[in-house]
């Protein structure tokens, strides 16, 4: 009896492994970088085109002088390949939320602290949103920057083969091609900034 019992077994325990039952794959759960920036946000105002540094400094200029401090509010600038967010920081209420492909510009204001993206938002109408970084702006236009470089090669990976070829570098007129240019100047002026000597009247005086 005990030698049937184990030979039943043994004969489930094979039907049960048997090559014939099909083996699942569960899918890879896809990972998307996020970086989170503490800034305080000064607004948008409507701009009339859609990149140009006199535009982005006009904007913060602009705003800076018709807002106070005690005016500005403190958010979370979140920034994916896909969608750059601005969160309330206490309500977590969602303020702005822009879709990389339709950021046509951004750069550092001539103030290091100051940080601005323009938004095509359709219709040939532009919103340029402006932000207070501390203790710089140059990390959160960096994170902007890579953004739209990952959405572009994200984009020149899903065209088919023969569309690829000579790709390799945005055109001279698209969205990221600006951007990385506006971004280059933006954090090259910062760091020139930082390096500048302090000026006599600003030393100690002894």
């Amino acid at each position: 009896m005990a030698e049937r019992k184990s030979a039943k077994a043994a004969a489930c325990s094979s039907s049960q492994t048997g090559s014939d039952v099909p083996l699942q794959e569960f899918p890879v759960p896809k990972t998307e970088l996020v970086q989170k920036f503490n800034v305080n946000y000064l607004g948008m105002t409507s701009v009339s085109r859609p990149i140009g540094m006199d535009i982005i400094n006009g904007a913060i200029e602009s705003l800076v002088t018709s807002t106070g401090k005690e005016d500005w509010t403190p958010v979370i600038l979140s920034v994916a390949d896909a969608t750059v967010a601005v969160i309330k920081e206490k309500e977590e209420e969602v303020l702005v939320e822009c879709r990389v492909r339709f950021l046509s510009f951004m750069g550092v204001g001539r103030d290091i602290h100051t940080f601005a993206f323009v938004m095509d938002s359709g219709n040939q109408h532009f919103q340029c949103h402006v932000f207070w970084c501390d203790p710089n702006a140059g990390s959160v236009s960096e994170a902007v920057q890579a953004a739209c470089v990952l959405r572009y090669q994200k984009c020149l990976v899903a065209r088919p083969p023969s569309q690829r070829a000579g790709s390799s570098s945005p055109p001279p007129d698209s969205v990221t091609r600006r951007v990385t240019t506006s971004v280059k100047r933006g954090v090259q002026s910062l760091i020139d900034t930082l390096k500048t000597k302090k000026t006599p009247s600003e030393l100690p005086q002894q």
